[in-house]
């Protein structure tokens, strides 16, 4: 695309590349207008001698058209492209849900020359209708070449991007402690935790309590399934501390497999993910029972969106996973440091 100032003899036909304006400031015709014989009388009347245009090339595509097939390769599920307009698509999301894209691939197309794409970081709640990305053709064409790479970038097994929509799954609290202190866990975890799978379009089962021994714990699960739970919660008196904990030993007994076991967030550190088949459980830390954003609000959303969770995934939350602390936390990350 040839791009620069011409005299206002030799505008017609092509692209303004800026705005225009009269003497008195008033805005006469908008960049992108192809100039029409008119147009350039009415420049020449103002007193302009020459403009800055663009002019496409032969194999160069508009930046509508070049928008609207790049949008196309970039379609993933649960996303509704918009029309083209300035060369920019925006894509909403079809449903509540979680927004999950792939960063390499991304950094991969906005590489390409005059090609950005803009989105919401990876892991997002987004609610029906908010836009999650938005897709922007810088110049006023591109070369074909830069346009069928963008094309062929995206024609992957996986999408760049989607939104996966929330499920209505069944969820279960077990606390386990002594039972002299099931009053204040249920008081503690239950409604910061209900609420978390309220916002998800969660049923909430209910809280049931054991003690903190294996085959109690185990029997506690054990009863929440046969009652329909599809996504369990741990929580309790002591966050788990090893993978051979009380927990993780309850699980495998019932026939659940340990996903990973810790987690780079913080709050958070103490976070485990398993499953019995294909019902998640989440063994939560002891930050789960604050309404500050802590590692649960990284994982519900998306064990709500039936998003399968592996130690790999859980390894890329480092990059973000410095939260703000929270006071309920047991030993809060400045506990015995000096200034």
């Amino acid at each position: 695309m040839k791009f620069g100032p011409v005299p206002i003899e030799e505008a017609v036909g092509r692209i303004l590349a800026h705005n225009i304006a009269d003497a008195q400031g008033n805005r006469i015709f908008r960049k992108g207008r192809r100039l029409t014989p008119e147009d350039v009388a009415r420049l020449r009347a103002e007193g302009y001698q020459e403009v800055v245009v663009a002019e496409p090339e032969p194999g160069d595509v508009g930046e509508e058209e070049a928008a609207r097939r790049i949008a196309r390769a970039c379609e993933g599920p649960g996303l509704r492209p918009m029309p083209a307009a300035g060369g920019r698509v925006n894509f909403l999301a079809n449903e509540a849900g979680v927004f999950l894209v792939e960063p390499d691939r991304l950094a991969q197309l906005n590489r390409l020359p005059g090609v950005t794409l803009a989105t919401l970081t990876r892991g997002s709640v987004v609610r029906a209708r908010q836009i999650v990305a938005s897709l922007k053709i810088i110049p006023f064409a591109l070369p074909e070449a830069i346009v069928a790479q963008a094309e062929a970038l995206l024609q992957d097994n996986s999408p760049l991007m989607g939104v996966y929509p929330f499920q209505p799954r069944r969820v279960a609290l077990i606390l386990s402690g002594h039972p002299a202190v099931w009053p204040r866990l249920i008081a503690d975890f239950e409604a910061p935790l209900r609420e978390r799978v309220d916002a998800c379009g969660g049923l909430w089962l209910g809280t049931q309590t054991a003690r903190h021994e294996e085959a109690e714990l185990a029997r506690a699960m054990e009863a929440a399934l046969r009652q329909g739970a599809d996504f369990l919660i741990l929580a309790g008196e002591t966050a788990i501390m090893d993978e051979e904990d009380i927990a993780p030993r309850a699980i495998r007994r019932i026939g659940g497999t340990v996903e990973a076991f810790g987690a780079p967030v913080d709050p958070g550190n103490l976070l485990l993910i398993a499953y019995r088949g294909e019902v998640p459980i989440l063994g939560a830390p002891g930050c789960a029972r604050s309404r500050h954003r802590n590692v649960v609000d990284w994982v519900i959303p998306r064990l709500m969106a039936g998003l399968r969770l592996t130690r790999e995934e859980i390894a890329t939350m480092g990059h973000g996973g410095l939260l703000e602390d929270v006071e309920e936390r047991p030993a809060p990350r400045l506990l015995g440091t000096s200034s």
